[in-house]
């Protein structure tokens, strides 16, 4: 099979476009939290910052599975909050845990964090040409969900693997798949 490479390079250029906009959206919400909460989150271990985003990723697969809400907040918000926790994830487990940060060194420190994500992603991206586009949104859950049982055996290991990446790995693929999530739900149309 032969690609057309000019349609390649123009899903691609869509692609960090919208990683664009879906870091706008995820950026926003992080700053007004961190406005609203400073970064109180320094002080958690990253163990419980993927049970954060476990709570998070089971909450959308049950809403998958049953459509059935009590609580008014759609799927999208909990991507949203899988990002940045995500993000989070990545700052601690750079700096480990500890005292509350400048809020400008914690904006710093988030875009440095999203870019790294999105930089892995334009590689992957490369290499498997754009298949996440053919994906359902509910893949994205699984993997995610998936990703978190691998983190949370890497963990429960003193974070070393024989083979495996690490736990830094998980956390940008599960950054990168809510983005992909959020895109095929429409949250980077223009």
């Amino acid at each position: 099979m032969v690609h057309n490479t000019d349609n390649i390079q123009t899903d691609r250029n869509l692609t960090a476009t919208q990683f664009d906009t879906i870091h706008a959206l995820c950026l926003d919400i992080y700053t007004k939290k961190l406005n609203d909460y400073g970064t109180s989150w320094r002080l958690m271990r990253l163990p419980s910052l993927t049970d954060q985003i476990l709570i998070k990723a089971r909450r959308i697969r049950t809403l998958e599975e049953t459509g059935e809400a009590r609580i008014q907040e759609g799927i999208a918000p909990e991507f949203i909050g899988i990002i940045n926790y995500g993000v989070m994830a990545l700052i601690q487990y750079a700096l480990g845990p500890g005292e509350d940060l400048d809020p400008q060194e914690a904006l710093s420190l988030y875009n440095r964090e999203f870019g790294r994500a999105t930089s892995l992603m334009t590689d992957k991206n490369h290499d498997y040409d754009e298949v996440w586009r053919e994906m359902r949104v509910s893949s994205f859950t699984d993997i995610i969900l998936t990703k978190l049982r691998r983190i949370k055996q890497i963990e429960d290991h003193d974070g070393k693997t024989l083979i495996s990446e690490g736990v830094d790995a998980g956390y940008m693929d599960i950054v990168n798949y809510a983005v992909f999530a959020l895109i095929k739900l429409g949250y980077a149309d223009e």
